[in-house]
């Protein structure tokens, strides 16, 4: 093992984007959904697929099973331990000691920061999902020329909510970034409204988005973009962080923008955070998809031509507690590989791969998040 292995095999990181897992113990048909960003898969299980396989070599052993358990061994240990065992077991298996996590999605009871930082031994704190916010201002039955004030006004409640370190939006789920740039007029805004208002559902009106976006520049905190890899609700080729250039424009000397998953545009993102003050990007919930052997090649994409300061980790886990621990996994192995591969070839000194193992995984996220000083490694 390298001397950026052990380094970071020992580095507790901060994890700037999850969520929690479903509180409820899983057989095996409500457990494989969860193993894919797709729908279920008649006749095909998702352990047939990398991170199915990545699961049962690397979770296995922390079940006290043998690397590549077979599936029906490995869920029936998960039953034996329970949900609350399993969670504490991976959480703690990450070296992850601060967590922000997104609670803005939950079609299932899923565990809160709070249960979340409990079960690992460290700090949780929460990113506010802004669509989730409009949706509510919308459910309450706002007048169309009174959204834009409402919305604004419940976001500020939601953030000034105590532990809330940042805000995030979906809107490359809900219209991708093929967006007009620029703030919506009042005008706009009302007009959306009242269509949305009208024909109810979700917040996928473009001027409606636009608008979410400059309210969130408006905020100051650090916002969240999902960007890249998702669910197939997506639209993939709309998801291209790159389409977001003509607003990073318009927002230099804002807010920190933090550009979520990537994958495949992790170069796109790497741009952007290269030639952009305010842009920073993670690869995460693309680590555990391609499991600790394909970590690296993305992660040296994504490297390519980043700023190190400008990376940050992220796990993505939802709904199970493997991901936390595959991610990190993921993380560590694929980036120790990486660094200690260009020290070797003396392209990089081994201080300063210390130090880019160490802003990666941990101090990056620090500084854009300024975590309160009672955080662990805080002060």
């Amino acid at each position: 093992m390298g001397a950026v292995r052990e380094a970071l095999d020992a580095l507790s990181l901060v994890d700037h984007h999850c969520h929690g897992t479903v509180a409820a113990d899983l057989d095996r048909e409500a457990f494989e959904p969860l193993l894919t960003e797709g729908d279920a898969w008649p006749g095909v299980s998702p352990f047939d697929s990398p991170v199915g396989v990545a699961v049962r070599r690397h979770c296995a052993p922390l079940l006290d099973l043998p690397r590549h358990a077979p599936v029906e061994r490995y869920l029936a240990r998960r039953s034996e331990l329970g949900r609350r065992e399993v969670q504490r077991r991976f959480l703690r298996a990450s070296g992850t000691d601060v967590f922000c996590v997104d609670t803005g999605f939950a079609p299932d009871r899923l565990t809160t920061p709070r249960e979340i930082a409990e079960a690992a031994g460290g700090a949780a704190y929460e990113v506010v999902r802004l669509e989730s916010v409009a949706e509510s201002v919308r459910v309450a039955g706002v007048e169309p020329d009174a959204y834009a004030e409402a919305f604004r006004a419940a976001a500020l409640a939601a953030v000034r909510r105590p532990r809330v370190v940042g805000v995030k939006s979906v809107a490359a789920y809900r219209t991708g970034f093929d967006l007009d740039p620029a703030r919506p007029s009042d005008a706009e805004v009302t007009g959306a409204a009242r269509h949305w208002t009208a024909r109810g559902g979700r917040l996928d009106d473009p001027v409606l988005v636009r608008h979410l976006l400059w309210t969130a520049v408006d905020l100051g905190l650090p916002l969240q973009l999902h960007t890249g890899f998702g669910d197939n609700d997506i639209r993939l080729h709309r998801a291209d962080p790159a389409r977001l250039t003509d607003w990073l424009h318009l927002t230099a000397g804002t807010v920190p923008v933090l550009l979520l998953h990537c994958w495949p545009y992790q170069r796109q993102a790497a741009y952007l955070a290269a030639v952009f003050e305010q842009v920073y990007l993670d690869v995460g919930l693309t680590l555990h998809h391609v499991g600790p052997a394909r970590a690296g090649a993305v992660l040296a994409e994504a490297l390519e031509i980043t700023p190190f300061r400008k990376l940050l980790y992220s796990s993505d886990a939802y709904g199970v507690p493997e991901f936390f621990h595959l991610g990190a996994l993921a993380f560590r192995q694929g980036l120790a590989g990486l660094l200690q591969e260009r020290v070797d070839a003396d392209e990089l000194s081994l201080p300063d791969a210390l130090r880019i193992a160490r802003w990666a995984g941990r101090d990056n996220a620090r500084r854009v998040y300024r975590f309160p000083d009672d955080s662990p490694g805080g002060g």
